[in-house]
């Protein structure tokens, strides 16, 4: 397994192995058609096996606080994609890529990763293997159909929505318990230096 840059070469493979690496997680229908481009510095590595990209990571980081991430204090690095295809699945891939870009952000002078995920336990269980720290959360819920009239009024007539995505952050989950698709949105940190702490919000 060889850990290296990503280059544009690699987009197609990049894509492949991220939307067959999300068809198994709570994200499956989280699908790009191109990489994503980033507005602040970023670390942007693959993981290759014989020719094939079997794992990436993306982390787009802070040179001005709060200007990328929010839930810590100092500089700090936001991973938005971290992926392994199948194929390579339980073979240490996804750490491999996470200890070098680990590495890559203590040389510029990163306080913290940051990172959000939904309520797959397993991809939860990742991350606390990988000694980050759950923070903070709040729900995504998709509504469909009759579960849209139960919560949204349209203000335009004759406008029909047929699916809505929205973000929840209150406490009264029973208001959508006959919704079918809701999912816990968590946030993990992980401090880059012995001294770190990591704050609640």
């Amino acid at each position: 397994m060889k850990i290296r840059a990503y280059t544009p070469a690699d987009e197609k493979g990049w894509l492949h192995c991220r939307v067959l690496a999300f068809l198994e997680t709570a994200y499956f229908d989280n699908v790009l058609q191109e990489k994503e481009s980033y507005a602040f510095p970023s670390i942007e590595l693959v993981a290759e096996i014989e020719g094939k990209i079997a794992g990436l990571i993306d982390i787009e980081y802070e040179t001005k606080e709060g200007t990328v991430c929010s839930r810590n204090s100092g500089l700090g690095g936001m991973i938005w994609h971290i992926a392994v295809h199948p194929d390579y699945s339980r073979q240490g891939v996804g750490q491999a890529l996470l200890n070098e870009a680990e590495k890559i952000a203590k040389t510029r002078k990163l306080n913290y990763l940051e990172a959000w995920t939904r309520d797959d336990t397993w991809v939860q269980n990742w991350y606390e293997k990988m000694n980050f720290t759950m923070t903070d959360s709040y729900y995504h819920i998709y509504l469909e159909g009759n579960e849209i009239k139960s919560h949204f009024q349209p203000a335009t007539e004759q406008l029909f929505p047929v699916s809505v995505f929205s973000h929840y952050t209150g406490e009264n989950l029973k208001q959508f318990s006959g919704v079918q698709r809701k999912h816990q949105c968590v946030c993990y940190v992980k401090a880059l230096n012995e001294n770190g702490s990591i704050k609640s919000v």
